[in-house]
């Protein structure tokens, strides 16, 4: 059996705070403004896995509201939605993402970002597709207020062979 989620978040902006996507520190003049570290990359992948599983969204098993996940790393909060994922009998077959931003240029960190999403997730990161387009000066993300992301993934249930045919 098989299983799509989608996820999106959105973070705008904010002086002070280090800016990370997909578990990666890059160097900007911003960070991204959340409770936790605002890793937008990661809270969309979160909300697209327990989309899949017909879990509620980030914000409901991991409150804003609760100073325990206060700063907290988003590479955290991935590792358990993985968790949750597997009790419920299913992996990741694959991850398809789209960065939206007009800066700063993601394509420098997207390997170390699969190399680390891989990881928290325990697949092959030939499984992970990340990439990056501007709006072209339009909207929040073209003004520059922010970062949004789009992520889709599949999961499959014990038992179903991989697609490569393992």
């Amino acid at each position: 059996m098989y299983r799509v989620g989608l996820g999106f978040d959105a973070h705008r902006f904010s002086k002070g705070r280090k800016l990370i996507i997909g578990g990666v520190e890059i160097p900007h003049e911003y960070g991204l403004l959340g409770h936790s570290d605002a890793d937008v990359l990661l809270h969309a992948i979160c909300d697209a896995m327990l989309g899949a599983v017909g879990e509620r969204d980030i914000g409901f098993h991991f409150p804003d509201k609760d100073p325990k996940y206060g700063g907290i790393s988003s590479k955290v909060l991935l590792k358990e939605v993985r968790k949750i994922v597997e009790g419920k009998g299913f992996t990741v077959e694959n991850l398809d993402c789209t960065i939206i931003a007009q800066e700063p240029k993601i394509s420098p960190f997207v390997d170390k970002m699969k190399e680390t999403i891989s990881g928290i997730l325990e697949v092959d990161k030939s499984r992970i597709s990340i990439k990056a387009t501007t709006t072209e000066g339009m909207g929040f993300t073209g003004r520059k207020e922010g970062i949004a992301v789009i992520a889709v993934v599949l999961l499959k249930s014990a038992g179903v062979e991989n697609g490569d045919g393992s």
